[in-house]
């Protein structure tokens, strides 16, 4: 088929939300939209046709047979499976889905603090045998929030917590001023805010520079009373240091949800240790999800098809 509209392809199996977007927005006469289901490959003219794509990720081999191939839209925010490609061709424009989680992420990781702090979970438990046990709920209330990775979900945690009475403090790449972050550090100044904090929030991207970054001497450098919380990637965090950490009482314990394999395997030693708290990684999924996502991917398909730069482009040097 000859036509003048831009080809796109959305490799995904719920393509409907980026379709009633695209019309909404009134693009549909300025694109040609091929859909594909997550378990079928691009058939030999989509391989040669499509200019924009949009999918969760690809396999190795496929970018470089796509000779038109100008942009594509990651569907998350995390990009670490595209950087690894070893063929990513250095010209395609790579952006990710940074800020959709805004929705859903920051009230999920404000729940983990309430079920740390409060005793409910205790109180559910001790109600399957009719026991009135007194507990103190512990306030979070003058607690300190120290959040590894001030990006846009980070951010938004921080207003939520300054609302409940938190002092919020963390570390950003490039440091500066921020809303309702009383001191933001470099992150070779991570050291200090771990000693600071009541909670750790693990917000860090998938970089080489991130792997194994939570080790036994970081683990050290925070106050034995706090936890870790972990809603970042599963690969920041060495497994036995932080096992080893909460069993010896170094930290009072951790609430992961992201790890280095997902599903997490039932023999994991994360599913029975002392003090560690395994969520089968509900942090970012919403019922709405994919029209956040639509929304983004609409803004910068109607940005590619102005020629006008695109928006949460990857850096690829840093890797997010």
């Amino acid at each position: 088929m000859t036509t003048n509209r831009a080809h796109v392809l959305l490799w995904t199996d719920s393509p409907n939300a980026y379709l009633e977007a695209v019309k909404v927005a009134g693009l549909d006469h300025r694109v040609a939209i091929d859909t594909l289901p997550r378990k079928d490959k691009p058939t030999a003219d989509q391989l040669a046709r499509t200019e924009a794509l949009m999918a969760g990720g690809v396999p190795a081999g496929l970018l470089p047979s796509m000779p038109r191939l100008r942009w594509a839209q990651a569907m998350s925010a995390g990009v670490e499976g595209w950087m690894a490609l070893p063929d990513l061709p250095k010209g395609l424009t790579l952006t990710c889905a940074r800020g959709t989680h805004k929705e859903s992420m920051p009230e999920n990781i404000i729940a983990s603090l309430f079920y740390v702090a409060k005793p409910v979970a205790v109180a559910v438990e001790n109600q399957k045998s009719a026991k009135w046990v007194h507990t103190v709920p512990q306030p979070l209330t003058g607690k300190t929030l120290g959040i590894l990775g001030l990006g846009v979900i980070g951010q938004e945690v921080a207003r939520i917590a300054v609302a409940l009475g938190m002092r919020v403090i963390g570390t950003k790449r490039r440091p500066g001023p921020m809303d309702n972050v009383a001191q933001v550090f470099p992150p070779e100044r991570t050291n200090e805010v771990l000693g600071q904090s009541d909670f750790v929030l693990l917000l860090l991207p998938a970089t080489p520079e991130t792997d194994n970054f939570i080790n036994a001497e970081r683990l050290a450098a925070m106050k034995p009373t706090a936890w870790l919380i972990n809603f970042g990637r599963g690969h920041t965090i060495v497994d036995a240091d932080l096992i080893a950490a909460a069993k010896n009482r170094k930290i009072a314990g951790a609430v992961l949800d992201v790890f280095r394999q997902e599903p997490l395997p039932s023999d994991h030693p994360f599913w029975k240790a002392e003090g560690i708290i395994v969520l089968p990684h509900i942090g970012g999924p919403h019922p709405q999800r994919d029209r956040f996502v639509a929304r983004l991917f609409v803004e910068n398909l109607e940005r590619f098809l102005d020629g006008a730069p695109l928006k949460e482009v990857v850096d690829r040097t840093a890797g997010y």
